[in-house]
């Protein structure tokens, strides 16, 4: 067992920000951090493209800034959270360089500044195409200077603790608390308790739902899941962003990112002919929002049956983009792609949720002393689809918001005390190890090729009522195995995905219009 005041899910921007915070503002909380893999895996960790902040007044302003926001997100925003996360970009951005985050600047020392689609202005500040890395970097040593924060890997979050698991304890839906988490030491193959005051769920996104994803392995929708599970509440999960430019793989899962950074430079999208064809879609071309462009991709793919189209970049000045995207560059190398030479194959992917845990503006959720920030959140600021770099952004403002509830929170102390001592340890009895993983591998593809042949960039009324039927029967038979089988995280993982896949199949049904990231061709 372990007792904590904070316990952090999750090793991101939005958990290691909110860690430190509440580390320099209370120096004798004691804060636990726990992350399932290693502690520098998340999604932060593979932002290539840069953080969306306000930063040259000279020719950009928090107005344009968000009302290119407002326009990606289709107007499902919520415009007071729009505004503030913008204008507390600056503030927040200046920490994260006073962290000793690095960020490109030219030989006067001006930060050079980047344009994706969907943005007026140049406003992307960026570290060459491994900002996330960076970031996730300066984060960590930071952290890692607090004597007070305590870094667990490889430890996987099974469920919240409720007032349910207090004995003899009646419990009203309307009025939950939560008092830590049931977490499996996966070093230890133990299951430990870890009681808390305040708990963070900073979890990331679920793109491993579907075949292919820009997202890392770790990606798999814990926190939607167990907050879903926990009878948080959570909306908008039909929301989800295909990113257009992944490198096209013969291979299911993890997807290299062609950042959109490169469009932004110049790089053109053409059929596998030749031919270009965003003009036909928006005038913005290249530069058109995410949705837009996944959705044109899409269909030129439909119409063809090819399986990717090309980005040509042969045009582009290339000192500027070895430069930019030295990563990229060498990825495509190592590919067999020269994109000095010939087009880089693309494919839409998997890349972002709009929707998920429910949260007001201080990264609250419905249930009593739960936090959550970041991408498993819904928050209000990215509406019906992302603008492209406002993720890194988001975290860091929510992070900052949710600390300073936190402190204020902890300082009145005002917690169920009796409760926590009356949580029991974790019940193993008459479970055995699953003896053949291909059951568990099996039941994955099989919810994988639903969500992706059903449940992708174009839905409709027949496709989802197929989904919801396969997806039942899928999670049937991994309630089964949840039920009397030794905990794995390869299990704990695949009872995650199937509540998400739940969650995105009955959020779309209930759609009666086409927004943003969203698009049933019946409707």
């Amino acid at each position: 067992m372990i007792s904590a005041d904070v316990l952090v899910i999750g090793s991101g921007i939005s958990g290691l920000s909110y860690a430190i915070k509440i580390s320099e503002q209370l120096p004798d909380a004691k804060i636990v951090i726990v992350t399932k893999a290693d502690e520098d895996e998340s999604n932060t960790k593979y932002a290539q493209g840069g953080l969306a902040v306000v930063t040259d007044f000279s020719t950009d302003n928090f107005l344009k800034h968000i009302d290119d926001t407002m326009r990606a997100g289709d107007g499902e925003n919520n415009p007071k959270v729009v505004e503030m996360v913008i204008k507390e970009g600056p503030n927040r951005f200046r920490e994260l360089v006073e962290w000793g985050t690095n960020f490109d600047r030219n030989t006067e020392g001006d930060l050079k500044l980047g344009r994706e689609g969907g943005h007026t202005e140049n406003r992307i500040v960026h570290y060459k195409d491994i900002t996330g890395f960076e970031i996730e970097r300066a984060l960590l040593q930071t952290a890692e200077k607090s004597k007070n924060i305590q870094i667990l890997d490889y430890h996987y979050v099974i469920d919240l603790i409720t007032q349910h698991h207090v004995p003899g304890k009646t419990w009203d839906s309307e009025a939950l608390n939560c008092y830590g988490a049931y977490v499996l030491d996966q070093k230890n193959d133990e299951i430990i308790k870890i009681t808390s005051k305040i708990t963070l769920v900073a979890t990331g996104g679920a793109g491993h739902v579907y075949k292919n994803t820009t997202n890392p392995l770790i990606a798999t929708g814990d926190g939607m899941a167990f907050v879903h599970r926990a009878r948080g509440t959570l909306s908008n999960m039909q929301y989800i962003q295909f990113h257009p430019t992944a490198f096209y793989s013969k291979h299911d899962g993890m997807l290299f990112l062609i950042s959109e950074a490169v469009r932004g430079d110049g790089a053109k999208l053409l059929t596998k002919d030749g031919k270009t064809f965003m003009h036909k879609y928006d005038e913005r071309g290249e530069l058109a929002s995410r949705d837009i462009v996944a959705r044109a991709i899409d269909n030129e793919m439909k119409i063809s049956g090819d399986e990717y189209v090309l980005l040509d970049c042969r045009h582009m000045d290339q000192t500027r983009f070895l430069e930019h995207f030295p990563n990229i560059y060498n990825f495509c190398k190592q590919e067999g792609i020269d994109p000095f030479v010939e087009p880089i194959p693309v494919v839409p992917a998997c890349h972002y949720f709009m929707g998920g845990i429910d949260i007001d503006i201080n990264g609250h959720t419905s249930i009593a002393n739960l936090f959550s920030v970041g991408e498993c959140t819904n928050s209000g600021l990215h509406g019906a689809n992302r603008l492209a770099s406002n993720s890194l952004l988001e975290g860091l403002v929510f992070g900052h918001n949710a600390a300073m509830k936190s402190v204020e929170l902890l300082q009145k102390d005002e917690f169920n005390h009796q409760d926590i001592q009356h949580i029991p340890e974790w019940n193993e009895e008459g479970v055995k190890v699953i003896e053949e993983m291909v059951m568990i591998t099996y039941l994955r593809k099989q919810l994988q090729e639903v969500m992706s042949d059903m449940v992708g960039i174009v839905r409709s009324h027949a496709r989802l009522e197929l989904a919801a039927k396969k997806q039942r029967e899928i999670f049937e038979a991994v309630t089964e195995l949840y039920n009397y089988s030794k905990l794995s995280p390869q299990l704990l993982e695949l009872r995650n995905l199937v509540h998400v896949s739940y969650r995105i199949i009955k959020d779309s049904m209930k759609m009666t219009e086409n927004k943003g990231a969203f698009y049933n061709k019946d409707l």
